[in-house]
């Protein structure tokens, strides 16, 4: 995709920037104009995609930040308004599995254990990031962009939101959350010109998937359930949140952008 001026002018909030499908959005967007402020937990990955951006010729900084914090959510946003001026596009990106972090290849063709499986500790911890991360982030954004005169709300479900499977409810529960969630702020914010919409990848090759994907049997009964016959990437996600965070999408809000390779159409 060549640089261009899809976002000239506007300035961006990205969580989950250090890596994957955060870190290319933030990436696309700078790209095409945007000032970002990305933000991650890992401060010396996010630091560098900042930095990487800034030595192309692109505007970004960073900000370490754990999405479950209020406080935190409203320094984030005090601080992209100081020092940009304004707000125009949140895309809420960071999340989690909820799988066990030491597990670097998945075992067998099922992960993240089915609801018997599954501890209260894990629930709640999943919940926090994926659903209660992006309440708390539309909620500190939307008065910057009242005082912006609207903006772009972007984000991030699963295909887990739209359709169940074989193991990890508290994922699934998460971003079913999300996705309605969604479409709740979207009905509400509307008079306000705050476009709020949701993304549902399918399976994409980021370091959150790369224990299933590590695994051949796994890897190729996903390939398999994806008519287009890849795994997607990050930059297919990101050119998503492009659009969405774009004046093309102006009379899109309270949608569903499903990016899977046709997984769910089967």
């Amino acid at each position: 995709m060549q640089p261009g001026p899809r976002l000239a002018g506007k300035v961006a909030i990205v969580t989950g920037g250090a890596s994957g499908i955060g870190a290319e959005t933030a990436r696309m967007f700078a790209l095409h104009g945007a000032k970002v402020l990305l933000t991650d937990a890992n401060a010396a990955l996010g630091r560098s995609i900042a930095e990487e951006i800034t030595a192309k010729g692109g505007t970004a900084s960073f900000a370490e930040q754990d999405v479950a914090s209020e406080n935190r959510w409203a320094e984030i946003v005090a601080e992209a308004e100081k020092r940009y001026g304004r707000v125009d596009i949140l895309c809420n990106i960071a999340g989690i599995s909820g799988r066990d972090p030491r597990q670097n290849m998945q075992q067998g063709l099922v992960g993240g254990g089915r609801i018997l499986e599954q501890t209260l500790e894990v629930w709640n911890k999943v919940m926090e990031i994926n659903a209660t991360g992006t309440f708390l982030g539309v909620k500190a954004v939307i008065p910057a962009m009242q005082r912006a005169g609207g903006g772009s709300i972007i984000n991030i479900s699963s295909i887990c939101g739209i359709v169940g499977s074989h193991s990890n409810g508290a994922y699934h529960a998460s971003k079913g959350a999300v996705r309605i969630f969604s479409k709740a702020a979207a009905i509400q914010y509307a008079p306000d010109k705050i476009r709020v919409n949701s993304i549902h990848p399918g399976f994409v090759d980021t370091p959150m998937t790369k224990p299933g994907h590590s695994n051949p049997e796994v890897a190729e009964a996903r390939i398999a359930a994806t008519p287009l016959g890849r795994f997607g990437t990050p930059a297919d996600i990101a050119a998503g949140c492009l659009y969405l965070a774009s004046d093309e999408a102006a009379w899109v809000t309270g949608s569903e952008l499903v990016i899977d390779g046709g997984m769910t159409a089967n």
